[in-house]
C-alpha cells in the first residue's frame, strides 16, 4: 500500500497489510526449491524490517465485509485476501501498489498503482 502519490522505495509512507505477510509466508512454504524458499524468506524478512505492517482491525474487517456483500449482490466476486488488503488501504487513505490491478480494480474508490 502506498499513501497518496508516494513512489520512492525509501518513502516512510509505504506500508504493507498483514494479509500480504500471510500470502508471502504461504509462498515461502510452497517454494519448490530450497534456494527459492530462502530467497522468498529473505524478501519477507527485508519487507517486514523495512516498513510498517498494518493489522486488520474490526473497522477494516467490517468495511471488507460490506464491500464483499455489495459486490456479490451485484454479481462480482473478489478474492478473499484482496478484500482486507484493499479495505486497509481505503481506511488508511493509501493506494495499493500491485501487479494484480484487475482484482483490486473491482474495489470501489480504491486507488491502484500498477507495478
Amino acid at each position: 500500500m502506498r499513501h497518496r502519490e508516494s513512489v520512492q522505495t525509501n518513502d516512510p509512507e509505504i506500508a504493507v497489510s498483514v494479509v500480504t505477510v500471510l500470502e508471502l509466508a504461504h509462498g515461502i512454504v510452497r517454494a519448490n526449491t530450497p534456494q527459492r524458499r530462502a530467497g522468498r524468506q529473505k524478501f519477507l524478512d527485508d519487507l517486514m524490517a523495512g516498513m510498517p505492517v498494518h493489522p486488520v482491525t474490526v473497522r477494516i474487517a467490517l468495511r471488507a465485509g460490506q464491500i464483499d456483500g455489495q459486490m456479490q449482490a451485484a454479481g462480482t466476486r473478489i478474492a478473499l485476501a484482496d478484500l482486507p488488503i484493499g479495505s486497509t488501504a481505503l481506511e488508511l487513505g493509501f493506494a495499493v501498489a500491485t501487479a494484480n490491478a484487475r482484482h483490486f480494480g473491482l474495489i470501489p474508490t480504491l486507488v491502484i498503482k500498477r507495478l
